[in-house]
Order: C-alpha cells, then sequence, then structure tokens
C-alpha cells in the first residue's frame, strides 16, 4: 500500500525546519560574523591586501587552484552520487525486503521509499550546483586578482576597493562551498530515514548540532578569530 505513515510526516517536516532554520539563522550578518567564516572573511581581507603589494602572484595563484580542485571534487562527487541515486529509483519493493531483515527497521511503502531517494537526489543536486558555481567563483576571484593594481600603480581608493571586492567575491565561493558541505551532512542524517523515522529525527538535531559547534563553538573557530578577539 501506498501509505505513509504520521510520524514519517514529522520526520520529513523537522528535516525541513531544522535545515532551513540554521541556514537562515547562520547567514544573518551579526551571527556570521561570529562563525569561522566571519573570521576567515577577515583573513581573507588581508590576503587580498598582501596580494596587492606583491609583484610575484603565483603563490596566491596556487592557493586559487587548490580551492577550485577541491570544489570541482565535492561537484564530480556529487554528480556521482545522483546517478547511484538515480539508478535505484523503482526498486523499493526489493530494497523494502531487504531493510525488513535488519531488526529494528521501520517498514515503508513503495511511494515512501521513492520520496526518501528524491529527497536524497534533491540534496545532492543542490550540492552539485553550490560546487559548481564555487568552482566557476575560484575562477572569477583569480581574475580580479590579475587585474588587481600595486598600491604604488594607481589610486589609493581604487586598489582599495579592487581589495574589498576581491575578498567578497573570494567570501562568496567559499559561502556555496560551504552550503554544499553542508548537504553532506544533511545527506547523511536523510540516509538514516531508510531505517526509522525516529532516527531520523535524532541524526537531523545531531547533525545540526555538529555544524552549529563547528561553526561557532570549535577549537578551530578560536584560532581563526583570535587575532580579532
Amino acid at each position: 500500500m501506498n501509505t505513509i505513515d504520521g510520524i514519517d510526516y514529522l520526520a520529513f517536516v523537522w528535516f525541513v525546519a531544522l535545515v532551513f532554520g540554521y541556514q537562515m539563522v547562520a547567514g544573518f550578518s551579526r551571527i556570521n560574523a561570529r562563525s569561522i567564516a566571519g573570521s576567515i572573511q577577515r583573513h581573507r581581507l588581508e590576503w587580498m591586501r598582501g596580494t596587492a603589494e606583491r609583484d610575484n602572484r603565483s603563490a596566491d595563484a596556487i592557493l586559487l587552484g587548490t580551492l577550485s580542485q577541491g570544489n570541482a571534487f565535492f561537484a564530480s562527487t556529487s554528480a556521482i552520487a545522483i546517478g547511484g541515486l538515480a539508478a535505484i529509483v523503482g526498486s523499493g519493493e526489493k530494497a523494502d525486503a531487504f531493510l525488513n531483515r535488519i531488526p529494528f527497521v521501520a517498514k515503508s511503502s513503495p511511494l515512501l521509499w521513492e520520496i526518501k531517494i528524491v529527497l536524497l537526489i534533491g540534496i545532492f543536486v543542490f550540492a552539485f550546483f553550490k560546487f559548481a558555481w564555487a568552482f566557476r567563483l575560484t575562477h572569477y576571484t583569480a581574475i580580479m586578482i590579475g587585474a588587481m593594481p600595486n598600491p604604488g600603480h594607481g589610486e589609493a581608493t581604487v586598489v582599495e576597493r579592487q581589495i574589498e571586492d576581491t575578498a567578497r567575491l573570494s567570501g562568496l565561493a567559499a559561502e556555496h562551498s560551504n552550503s554544499g558541505l553542508r548537504s553532506f551532512y544533511y545527506a547523511a542524517a536523510a540516509m538514516t530515514w531508510f531505517f526509522n523515522p525516529v532516527l531520523f529525527m535524532v541524526a537531523t538535531a545531531w547533525v545540526a548540532a555538529i555544524l552549529m559547534r563547528r561553526d561557532f563553538f570549535s577549537r578551530s573557530q578560536r584560532l581563526v578569530a583570535a587575532r580579532w578577539a
């Protein structure tokens, strides 16, 4: 029967509420400024100021190339995950028969199975677009660095504006990349829905807590923000 229990509805709503709630809260400028991403953005501004002073910017190109390769890798990984999930669409009855052999696994209808697969596909599609755009923004950042004048070869206000704009563009690339990485965390939580909706709710809350700790209360955040403490 293609039925969906109320607990599954509740688990899905819980997942959506926590994911979008965390994204909205972490996106507020005052809150974001206290996160590791906000602290890193201040380092990016210092990085670009140092870049403007250098005639040889090969080290900056290497750094941007490394960031670009990371985004390309995760974009490819997301595409592979989408293909794998699409290949098992329609196999709900076989998968349900397999899962029913595992203790404490809640039974689900073929319709619910398809919904779970579509949810995972949606998460990885979102991640793919985020990483692909971050990949492009990193290239645009490299162009902005190449066009950056040295302080002695232009008006101070023009140079400072180019420094700030380049740092912001690099920060936008990182913001999209971070959203893509968070999607992998959310996908790990969504996978537990195949076993039990209650476990799905617990895993979602656990992932949100991990992200909050790493963004705002981790040792790495304190180290990155120590200069401005």
